[in-house]
């Protein structure tokens, strides 16, 4: 197994850190926490939050993957070092979905898992109980989906968006067919595995794919793992549309960067739901290097890329920008300019000049 963190109230589950401590890039142990149980109108949300509310800034909201809970999903990402700098500026609050945090108890025969727009419909109450006036939101596969709904349904609650490995579509009945196929012929943890690693990642069978195999096996409650497997994979496409497609057309109103891995199986879904977006308050960042849980295999360059997505909203204007900076002029492509045109290649200012805005969609490749 990995080397973990014991930590303050929680480890990093079976997740590698840094073999050199005090290294660049080492991961630290997680700061004071608090668990809460929050009552909404479909039931208690697990929520842990770490650090304290700081003025009118909004609180960073997580949503985890189907699999996965808050630990297991975002503890290398907020442990990593350099996340620091961003998480001594804000609140996180970690959501875990019903039933998937560590030590759930197993959900009675015949109870109704929340629907995704019902856990989306969960959150206000969240926000409402820690009086959080706004939040960021960062969400990876289902969580990245059910923020993305939030954000449609209380889009005043919402000031930006992160969402790795999202899918904006339902599934249609042959894919459905197909996962249900699946689940017939292998375990529930390797058929979940599917969903976030590669085939070239599973085939290689990384140490990475090997922890987590174990921790979706004996972390997460498994008859509450089916249960919101099931229920992602039976969701309605994300209605959606870039602004001006179609009448009346449904659009993320806030700065959103979208976030996936060049070896990703969720690939496919993030460039179209890119392609639905407005462009001119997207990012889309595509990581090298990177398979199926970018803030797991990349927690550097996401860290760097979430600080410039803060920068672009007017938060933590002096914040380094070392890797990306060093690398910008190799690695940023504009999908759209000004005038509509779409070179292949240019700089971007990392400066602190025109803060509180999103000028256009980047494509981004790091």
């Amino acid at each position: 197994m990995p080397e973990c963190w014991d930590g303050v109230g929680e480890g990093n589950a079976g997740v590698p850190t840094s073999p050199e401590p005090g290294a660049p890039g080492h991961l630290l142990p997680p700061l004071g926490q608090q668990e809460h149980d929050i009552e909404t109108p479909y039931g208690l949300l697990h929520v842990v939050i770490r650090g304290s509310p700081k003025g009118n800034r909004p609180a960073i909201l997580t949503y985890h993957d189907v699999g996965l809970n808050h630990k297991l999903c975002f503890n290398t990402f907020f442990n990593f070092e350099d996340m620091q700098e961003i998480t001594k500026h804000f609140v996180v609050c970690h959501v875990d979905a019903p039933g998937q945090q560590v030590g759930a108890s197993q959900f009675p025969q015949g109870y109704q898992f929340p629907s995704m727009e019902q856990l989306a419909a969960m959150l206000p109450s969240v926000v409402q109980h820690f009086g959080f006036k706004y939040v960021i939101g960062i969400g990876v596969g289902a969580g990245a989906y059910v923020l993305a709904k939030f954000a449609l349904i209380f889009p005043d609650l919402v000031e930006g968006l992160v969402l790795m490995n999202i899918d904006p579509n339902g599934k249609g009945w042959i894919d459905w067919a197909a996962t249900k196929l699946s689940g017939l012929t292998s375990t529930l943890p390797d058929t979940v595995l599917s969903h976030l690693f590669s085939q070239e990642e599973l085939v290689n069978n990384t140490e990475l794919v090997q922890s987590y195999r174990q921790q979706i096996g004996n972390v997460v409650n498994q008859a509450n793992l089916q249960l919101f497997w099931n229920m992602y994979n039976s969701r309605r496409d994300l209605d959606i549309n870039r602004p001006g497609t179609v009448p009346n057309a449904k659009t993320l109103r806030c700065p959103v960067m979208l976030v996936v891995g060049d070896n990703a199986p969720a690939e496919d879904g993030v460039v179209e739901c890119n392609s639905k977006l407005d462009p001119t308050t997207t990012t889309f960042l595509k990581m090298a290097d990177s398979g199926g849980l970018p803030q797991v295999t990349q927690p550097g360059k996401l860290t760097e890329a979430f600080k410039y997505f803060l920068q672009g909203m007017g938060y933590m204007p002096s914040a380094s920008m070392t890797r990306l900076a060093r690398s910008r002029t190799a690695s940023l492509t504009s999908a759209s300019s000004v005038d509509g045109s779409r070179p292949q290649a240019c700089t971007h200012s990392e400066s602190s000049e025109g803060l509180g805005q999103v000028n256009h969609t980047m494509e981004v490749s790091c």
